[in-house]
């Protein structure tokens, strides 16, 4: 009986008293130990994300920068090693497909990765808070590519905020041979490339990349072995 009441004690203390003092243990207390460190150069971003995208293909995923010291640390500003311009499908995200946690990737997202003025302005405060790396990521069956495909084929524009988002790629769409197995899928693929090479050129951003402190890579994930590949 002194037992139970000595663990009933044991527990009301933690639930109570100790729920007080663990709310008064510094930040650094809980520090992640899974979290990674933070890239200076382009090199060792691009390496902090291939190595993450490992992890999550082999199903080994570690979460990192989730826990209270990490957000205690981020109320006072970001830090974030790479920028990740993707597609805003649900099935691409990128904190979960290079297995990172909060601060460590600046994300913009857009259908198709399409440029506009928010996209580019969001971008170009990534390269003023000094992210070195910039990866532009399409992916496997990309419902926008696919739109764009059907409207180069079918000569007919969606209506509406849809067809902007198929014109902005039908450029690089009519610009494709179409002599590959998977015609969209090499449309994915030159779409990456096509909107890097915009960025490169972008007035925002290329005294950067022409100093060599930013770089800014286009990839695809694959939907089937989660990898991404880089283009």
């Amino acid at each position: 009986m002194a037992i139970t009441r000595r663990n009933a004690l044991r527990a009301s203390l933690v639930g109570g008293v100790g729920a007080a003092a663990a709310a008064a243990v510094p930040a650094s207390a809980w520090a992640d130990p899974t979290g990674t460190p933070h890239a200076e150069d382009p090199a060792t971003a691009l390496r902090l994300l291939k190595r993450g995208n490992e992890r999550w293909r082999e199903y080994c995923s570690r979460h990192p920068h989730e826990g209270r010291g990490r957000r205690a640390q981020l109320v006072e500003g970001q830090n974030p090693f790479a920028c990740v311009l993707g597609c805003a499908d649900s099935r691409v995200p990128p904190e979960l497909v290079f297995d990172q946690g909060l601060g460590d990737l600046f994300t913009i997202r857009s259908a198709g990765q399409v440029l506009d003025g928010s996209v580019l302005g969001s971008l170009s405060y990534a390269a003023h808070i000094d992210v070195p790396l910039i990866v532009v990521m399409g992916h496997q069956s990309c419902g926008a590519v696919t739109a764009a495909v059907e409207a180069h084929e079918t000569g007919a524009l969606p209506e509406g905020h849809i067809g902007f988002l198929v014109e902005q790629i039908l450029e690089v769409v009519e610009s494709t041979p179409d002599d590959g197995e998977d015609f969209i899928d090499d449309c994915v693929r030159a779409n990456a490339v096509h909107i890097a090479e915009q960025l490169r050129q972008d007035a925002d951003l290329r005294e950067k990349v022409d100093a060599g402190r930013l770089e800014i890579v286009p990839a695809r994930y694959d939907l089937e072995t989660s990898e991404v590949v880089w283009l």
